[in-house]
């Protein structure tokens, strides 16, 4: 089955549905955006009885119908946990260890989060305790983080290298690198720290160039390019990002919002991946703007299985593929005019994206083809279900 439009792909949809010119119809604006006419009418529907427009049960009234249900069932699962605490805590015969009763009530049904929030137990002492005892290497890690610690506290004043020493000598013997990683990862510093320079250095690469300015891809979901582009407008800026799969240029995901945040990206790749589905492998290229160094932002790509690379600083050449989509947009759209709202200029990407560049702007790269259209020629009847 496959999965549902992105929400913000469905709203874009209805907005550029009810702000049509006259004479173009429902069916038409459906064709241009690749989904069903009825698909739209229904999407049109639920936003009038969201808007109160009709009467109708509401998304939100929904949302909040379901959220009751499942807090009635947190509730009843909190419940069975009391109730057989409290018989199993009052049998004399048997020892009191509570884990044995954690492990039969997940065997029962009732989540091992909800028993150890109730009980108010930590969950890792008790995956512990289930899977295997603690690993040597881990109570020597610990044992070594003591003894650092213990001389950090005596003498705040000493480097990591006098810390290993004395660590050492307490019978915890380690390399000073070692010594240097857990006191970074501790945030164990000497109170005389080091000169702050005044020039601002460049994020940090969470990822390797895996690209190498080759922007060339075999098949689809292969490699996808990302940035992100702004423009003004009366009421301030909108943001835009966009996710392009090399192999046939076309912008795969999108979100548009008034703030340049790592959510922005994030969004944008999860609607790209709603839309295309099989990505496990893909390499998802950008370059060193915070949002795509964000630990949200790492987080999705490993969610989804996607290989995250990144550029070089200063160097715009690493990512001219997905800037030239951009350089088009900017003389396609955003130059054309000044735009008063940001609604108006959303509505405006997102028609040109979906509509002219994806279905009627050829492309010398692609034979002559539109990207719609070089997909539909160059790949499987299974890769086109995607």
């Amino acid at each position: 089955m496959p999965k549902p439009y992105p929400e913000e792909f469905r709203q874009d949809v209805v907005r550029v549905a009810r702000n049509r010119d006259p004479g173009v119809t429902v069916e038409q604006v459906a064709a241009g955006f690749g989904v069903h006419a009825m698909t739209l009418w229904k999407w049109m529907r639920r936003a009038d009885i969201d808007d109160g427009a009709k009467v109708g049960v509401t998304s939100q009234e929904s949302a909040e119908l379901r959220e009751a249900r499942r807090r009635i069932k947190l509730l009843e699962q909190e419940n069975e946990v009391l109730r057989r605490a409290a018989a199993y805590l009052s049998q004399a015969n048997l020892p009191k260890r509570i884990y044995p009763l954690v492990k039969e009530l997940a065997g029962d049904g009732v989540p091992v989060t909800v028993t150890c929030r109730v009980l108010k137990l930590a969950r890792q002492p008790y995956y512990r305790w289930l899977d295997q005892p603690v690993a040597h290497a881990t109570v020597e890690a610990a044992y070594r983080a003591n003894a650092l610690f213990d001389a950090h506290r005596d003498d705040p004043e000493s480097g990591y290298r006098f810390l290993a020493d004395e660590a050492r000598v307490a019978g915890a013997g380690m390399a000073d690198r070692t010594a240097w990683r857990i006191c970074r990862d501790n945030r164990w510093w000497r109170v005389f720290g080091k000169k702050r320079g005044r020039t601002k250095r460049a994020g940090r690469p969470v990822h390797d160039d895996l690209v190498n300015r080759a922007f060339t891809a075999s098949s689809p979901n292969r490699l996808w390019l990302t940035d992100i582009t702004e423009h003004q407008t009366g009421e301030g800026k909108l943001y835009l990002c966009a996710v392009k799969d090399v192999f046939s240029n076309r912008i795969v995901g999108y979100s548009i919002d008034s703030r340049m945040t790592s959510r922005l990206a994030v969004a944008a790749l999860d609607n790209a991946v709603a839309r295309r589905q099989d990505v496990a492998g893909c390499i998802l290229h950008s370059d060193r703007g915070s949002q795509f160094r964000a630990g949200k932002f790492v987080r999705a790509l490993g969610r989804h299985r996607i290989a995250g690379s990144i550029g070089r600083v200063g160097a715009a050449g690493d990512n001219a593929a997905m800037e030239s989509f951009f350089s088009l947009l900017q003389k396609n759209v955003l130059d054309r005019r000044s735009w008063a709202t940001r609604e108006e200029l959303r509505i405006a990407i997102v028609t040109w994206i979906e509509r002219t560049y994806h279905r009627r702007r050829r492309q010398a790269s692609l034979g002559r083809l539109t990207p719609v259209e070089f997909e539909i020629v160059m790949t499987t009847p299974a890769l086109q279900a995607a």
